[in-house]
C-alpha cells in the first residue's frame, strides 16, 4: 500500500507515559496502526510524522529535551523514539478510525476461519456468513490493537458452543541460531504449541511446533523478525514428528 506525507490536519496524538514523563507525537493514524500491531516493521519517518519532533504536550507544541528521550529511550533519534512511543503508547483514534479498524480486523479474523476450519460433522468448510452470524450470537468484541494469533483464538473459543469447529494443525520444525534462541524461545512458546525441543550443542534451539494452519505465515514472520532471516523453517509432514 502506498500512504502520503501525513498532514497535521489528519494526523493523530499517540501518548507515552514513563518514568513521570509525558512524550507525545503526531502520527498518520494508519500507519501508527500497522506499527502497532505489526503489520509492518518500518516506514518511511516523513510519511509517519506530521512534525518531525516529540512533545510534552503536542498541542501546546512543548518539545521533550534531547536528555529526556535518551533517559527514557536510550536515543535521541526522533523516529526510532517514535516507533516505541506507538509500540507501547496509547494511540488517540476517532471514533470513525477505531471502527474502521476494528472491521477491518473481524474481516480478517472471518477470512481465516473460513479458509483453514472446517466443521468436524461433515469435514466442509464453513462459509463466511454462518460464521459471521455465530461470531454475532457470541456478541464478540474485537480488539484492533491485539495480535491476530491471540484474537483468533478468544473468537474460536467464542463460537465453539454455538458451530462445530475444527482446525486444521501444521507441525512445523524451526531452528533458532544460538545468538537469537534466548529471546525467541518465550515469543515462540507464546506464539505455538511446543511439542518437543531440543538445545545443539552449539547453543542453537530447535524445536517442533503446532500453529493453526491460518498462522502460518505470520509464524514465518515471527521467526524472521526474531532471528533478522536467520531462522530455518520446515513443514514436517512425518506422523513421527521427528525434527
Amino acid at each position: 500500500m502506498i500512504y502520503p506525507v501525513v498532514t497535521l490536519d489528519d494526523a493523530i496524538i499517540v501518548r507515552y507515559k514513563g518514568y513521570g514523563k509525558k512524550f507525545e507525537i503526531f502520527a498518520d493514524p494508519d500507519l501508527a496502526f500497522a506499527l502497532r500491531t505489526h503489520e509492518i516493521e518500518d516506514v518511511d519517518p516523513d510519511k509517519l510524522l506530521a512534525v518531525e519532533e516529540i512533545f510534552e504536550d503536542a498541542q501546546e507544541g512543548k518539545k521533550v529535551s534531547k536528555e529526556a528521550l535518551i533517559e527514557v529511550f536510550g536515543t535521541d533519534n526522533i523516529y526510532d523514539v517514535a516507533k516505541k512511543i506507538i509500540d507501547k503508547g496509547e494511540l488517540g483514534l476517532t471514533a470513525k478510525q477505531r471502527k474502521d479498524m476494528k472491521e477491518k480486523k473481524r474481516r480478517q479474523i472471518i477470512s481465516l476461519i473460513a479458509k483453514d476450519a472446517i466443521n468436524p460433522q461433515t469435514n466442509t468448510p464453513h462459509p463466511p456468513a454462518r460464521i459471521e452470524r455465530a461470531m454475532e450470537e457470541a456478541r464478540v468484541n474485537i480488539d484492533p490493537f491485539k495480535n491476530t494469533e491471540e484474537l483468533l483464538k478468544e473468537v474460536i473459543k467464542a463460537i465453539r458452543p454455538i458451530i462445530p469447529i475444527k482446525f486444521e494443525k501444521l507441525r512445523i520444525a524451526v531452528k533458532i541460531p544460538p545468538e537469537y534462541a534466548g529471546k525467541s524461545y518465550g515469543a515462540i512458546a507464546n506464539f505455538a504449541d511446543i511439542k518437543r525441543e531440543e538445545w545443539g550443542a552449539d547453543g542453537s534451539w530447535i524445536a517442533l511446533v503446532e500453529v493453526s494452519a491460518s498462522l502460518q505465515s505470520e509464524f514465518y514472520g515471527l521467526v524472521n523478525k526474531l532471528t533478522k532471516g536467520e531462522g530455518e523453517t520446515k513443514i514436517i509432514k512425518d506422523s513421527s514428528g521427528k525434527i
